[in-house]
């Protein structure tokens, strides 16, 4: 398997109770390093930017209001076949789906409060870390 890079989010409903650590500890133990890391206040253009392909989609406003409504932790992740184990350790969208031990399952609130985001291919992920990264904070 390839060493890859992948994008992480630790969304505002995880900063807002403190759940950094419990979740990264999460992320170390599934065999990825977090090889960037740093805490923001998205804002409203950068929200709507990052999340332009749901656009069109009804939650779109809503999805947005949640991204800054607090601090987020925005991250790059690094490790064999990183986005497919990154999207293992999330779990389902739905945190009731969601397999016991994963993020989702362990500390999201809600469908729309679910924790964590995670990149979902190779692409998807070069476009989410160069918004929020330039190549010397990251450090593997």
């Amino acid at each position: 398997m390839a060493i890859e890079r992948t994008f992480s989010i630790l969304k505002p409903d995880a900063t807002r109770r403190n759940l950094t650590g419990a979740i990264n500890a999460l992320i170390e133990k599934a065999g990825l390093r977090i090889v960037a890391q740093k805490r923001v206040q998205m804002t409203r253009a950068q929200a709507e930017t990052f999340y332009a392909v749901h656009k069109e989609r009804p939650f779109f406003g809503e999805l947005v209001g949640t991204m800054i409504a607090g601090p987020v932790v925005v991250q790059v992740l690094e490790g064999e076949d990183a986005i497919k184990t990154y999207r293992g350790v999330l779990g389902a969208t739905d945190p009731a789906k969601a397999d016991p031990g994963t993020i989702r399952k362990e500390h999201a609130l809600s469908v729309g409060e679910n924790s964590a985001h995670g990149s979902d291919a190779l692409d998807t992920a070069a476009i989410e870390i160069a918004q929020w990264f330039s190549g010397n904070e990251i450090v593997g």
